[in-house]
């Protein structure tokens, strides 16, 4: 971690929907010690946000505000170099994200976000890996409901079984909620750059290699019925099943043959091929530039929902693993999940990296890899739920 700087966190995207959530969150919940900035292009709007912030803190009115754009490298690296952690909300990251990662990597500091972007991620290993661990930077992606509660609740269901055997996990998502502008856009973008995430991903693959004696694989991407769960799953093409993989070849204790399937749940058969439709629908508007901009075009990339549809928005993640003759269930849970316990769960990424005693790691890494209990501790204590239904 760089010593002799200025702050210790600085978040770019706080005049967005999630941005905003976020800095509001460490405006309740961050210890009065942190010292920590708000960045982005445009002042006027940075300081909306801090006129916002005060009136939780009032100590906040003299918050610091950084004025940098995601275009210009210069004005970013100027940033980064003064803080220890790095929070961005702008997305989509395959447009935006890419020089503010590159500055982070130059200036050996760590960086968190919340993409879903799996090309996005793929890009960073590309350019940026090598450089990350050369200066000491962590690149730590999908510190949101995008993959957070997946590859914390892997590893934590992980720990309950034996070691040294074969293990195999399956995921089942529920959530009650709504989406803001922002996942919309990112959603429609990376529906619409299928072939080249493809492209990144194959390139990835041939030059990262696997674990020599283990083997970790994900499931066949089909259908399957849990009786013991009472799910039917929906295999779900997400960043999430790969960040999972990617910390299963980091960590031993994962087994000499680890096997994950992750997947979308649903009580009811109608409803999750009733899904599988609409979903489809929106890839193939997607695919050409006059329906993807008419997609884009019905919400803007600032707006969510209301606090009162917040408040009763929820998630639930359900895990099924057996290993070594045992069978276990574990379940991750809490609040809104696009948006509340996202901003919760990147804020307690960037305070974990700040100031927990973590293992030795640089470069991309996952959240399990990088901060693993230490996270999952924080996490509880703010109030989302790791818990184990039935032991093995």
């Amino acid at each position: 971690m760089p010593e002799g700087r200025n702050y210790d966190i600085v978040l770019f995207g706080a005049t967005g929907f999630t941005g905003g959530l976020t800095a509001e969150y460490l405006a309740r919940t961050a210890p009065a010690t942190l010292r920590w900035a708000l960045a982005g292009r445009n002042r006027e709007k940075l300081a909306a946000v801090r006129e916002r912030l005060a009136a939780v803190d009032p100590a906040l009115a003299e918050l610091d505000l950084l004025v940098a754009d995601a275009t210009d490298e210069r004005s970013l690296r100027a940033v980064v170099e003064q803080a220890r952690v790095v929070i961005t909300t702008v997305g989509p990251y395959i447009t935006h994200g890419d020089k503010l990662v590159g500055a982070c990597a130059e200036a050996g500091t760590d960086y968190v976000d919340l993409t879903g972007e799996p090309e996005f991620v793929d890009q960073t290993w590309l350019l940026h890996h090598e450089r990350a661990q050369q200066t000491g930077a962590r690149l730590v992606h999908c510190c949101g409901f995008d993959s957070i509660p997946y590859d914390l609740g892997v590893h934590y269901t992980v720990r309950q079984l034996p070691e040294g055997v074969p293990l195999k996990v399956e995921g089942f998502v529920q959530a009650g909620g709504t989406f803001s502008g922002g996942t919309f856009h990112s959603a429609i973008t990376a529906f619409s750059r299928m072939r080249k995430a493809a492209q990144a991903a194959a390139q990835r693959r041939r030059l990262e290699g696997r674990p020599p004696g283990r083997r970790v694989r994900g499931v066949p991407m089909r259908p399957v019925h849990d009786s013991g769960l009472g799910l039917w799953g929906l295999p779900a093409p997400t960043v999430d099943p790969q960040v999972v993989l990617r910390s299963a070849r980091a960590d031993e204790r994962y087994g000499p043959d680890f096997t994950y399937g992750h997947y979308l749940g649903f009580k009811r058969l109608p409803v999750m091929v009733g899904l599988t439709g609409g979903v489809g629908v929106l890839f193939a508007l997607s695919q050409l530039s006059l329906t993807r901009n008419w997609l884009l075009g019905r919400i803007s990339s600032g707006e969510g929902p209301s606090p009162e549809r917040r408040e009763k928005s929820w998630f639930r993640v359900r895990f099924a693993a057996e290993g070594g003759g045992q069978r276990v269930v574990t379940e991750v849970s809490g609040g809104d999940p696009g948006y509340g316990e996202t901003a919760k769960m990147l804020a307690e990424s960037a305070l974990c990296l700040a100031f927990d005693d973590l293992p030795a790691t640089a470069g991309q890494v996952t959240t399990a890899t990088a901060m693993g209990d230490k996270l999952i501790d924080r996490l509880v204590a703010a109030g989302i739920t790791f818990r184990v239904v039935s032991p093995g």
